[in-house]
């Protein structure tokens, strides 16, 4: 098949960003596929731009990409992203005629992804499969970023026309797929492909994971080490590591906390970190980690944190952090409800903390880390998570697999003679 695939947000595991676009398009390529990627520059560095140019063309590992050089940040107000949206939708839309393809395959957010793919579909007439990485408008309803009654309608028309239009829809998660049978999705148009585990990349010696270890300033060798990594945006809560780090400074002042991340409220949280006097005493604050780096990281750690403000509308959330902790073999605590937290009570990978205690929440991991044995259990049963479940073999097999049904045989010989 020639497949083209949008997304806006593309990462490489040389990014500071989710790479499951990349082991996706990757895998497809090594199976005999074309994939051509229509992306921005959000994930890449300027030297890897071509300079004074609106576009980059390059190919990376074999999968072609078109790099749309529209910058984005999630420092960016929320008006400011919507413009990022627009731009990039206006752009790609006249990028995507440029390319002869079987299948379009657009994935969210932002659900503005839905247009270019839209056109594609009507203009090329091929399947469209469109993959639901976030319920929008759902979430920046529930938070408060989408108010105006005339924006939230234009997002909930566009959220059921990308549905319409899609032969097959991907969801990351079991109520992400609810909530798109609920716009009147047929079930059988649905299937849940979760965020997934690079278990090759995760597998490092643990001589990487005692270089990182001696990183952290005052950290023993048998003292336990927390971490978190990801965006410190509004919906993430960081804040409430700073004040468990605040009680375990009482109860377990060997422990150290790194948060790692860049996002909207890094600044808040550094300073609520220095007002509870825990700033480069037992808590501290990295720049962001490439997705190459991280696998040493989560070897040096003893517990793996994914944290969200307590708005029922995020349980249904696919991190990457839980997935990469999986793969990594690490027990991973959370403060949310939801299909990972009956995950972690079913397969005693981690713990699910009180979300509005995190005093309550310190003691819990205090306790968590301080039996060692208990510590090995959960490592071990998080690693029988990822691999069961939730391979990126596995997963890349069950995509494959929706753009066959989409895509005969008959409408590829059709196509390709034309």
């Amino acid at each position: 098949m020639r497949i083209l695939y949008l997304h806006q947000y593309f990462a490489t595991p040389q990014s500071k960003g989710g790479t499951r676009s990349y082991e996706f398009a990757r895998r497809l390529v090594a199976g005999g596929h074309s994939v051509t990627m229509v992306t921005s520059s959000a994930k890449f560095a300027p030297h890897e731009l071509s300079p004074r140019q609106v576009i980059t063309r390059t190919n990376y590992e074999g999968i072609e990409l078109a790099i749309l050089h529209v910058p984005y940040s999630n420092r960016m107000s929320f008006p400011a992203r919507i413009r990022a949206f627009a731009t990039f939708a206006a752009r790609a839309a006249q990028e995507v005629l440029r390319h002869d393809a079987d299948l379009v395959f657009a994935t969210s957010t932002p659900l503005t992804i839905a247009l270019p793919a839209m056109l594609t579909k009507y203009r090329r007439r091929i399947p469209m499969v469109f993959e639901v990485r976030d319920l929008w408008p759902e979430l920046p309803i529930a938070v408060g970023a989408l108010r105006n009654p005339a924006a939230v309608l234009a997002a909930r028309s566009l959220e059921r026309a990308a549905y319409r239009a899609s032969d097959h829809i991907v969801a990351l998660s079991p109520g992400m797929a609810e909530g798109v049978i609920k716009c009147g999705i047929a079930p059988e148009r649905v299937t849940v492909i979760p965020n997934s585990c690079d278990l090759d990349l995760f597998a490092v010696p643990r001589e990487r994971g005692a270089a990182m270890r001696a990183q952290v300033p005052g950290l023993a060798a048998d003292a336990p080490l927390i971490v978190y990594t990801g965006t410190f945006g509004l919906i993430n809560g960081v804040r409430y590591l700073v004040d468990v780090a605040a009680e375990l400074a009482q109860i377990r002042p060997d422990a150290r906390i790194v948060l790692i991340g860049t996002g909207a409220e890094r600044e808040q949280v550094i300073v609520h970190a220095h007002d509870r006097a825990v700033l480069g005493r037992n808590l501290f604050v990295w720049e962001p980690l490439s997705k190459a780096q991280m696998p040493d990281l989560l070897a040096a750690a003893d517990v793996a944190t994914s944290l969200f403000v307590p708005i029922p509308a995020m349980w249904h959330n696919s991190a990457n952090k839980f997935f990469d902790a999986l793969a990594a073999g690490r027990p991973i605590a959370i403060n949310y409800g939801g299909w990972q937290a009956d995950l972690l009570r079913e397969y005693g990978a981690g713990l699910v903390l009180p979300p509005d205690n995190p005093t309550a929440a310190a003691h819990e991991l205090a306790a968590f880390v301080h039996d060692r044995d208990g510590l090995q259990r959960a490592g071990a049963a998080a690693q029988h998570l990822a691999r069961s479940h939730f391979a990126r073999d596995l997963m890349a097999e069950r995509l494959e697999a929706v753009f066959r049904q989409v895509v005969t045989p008959r409408e590829l010989q059709a196509v390709h003679r034309s």
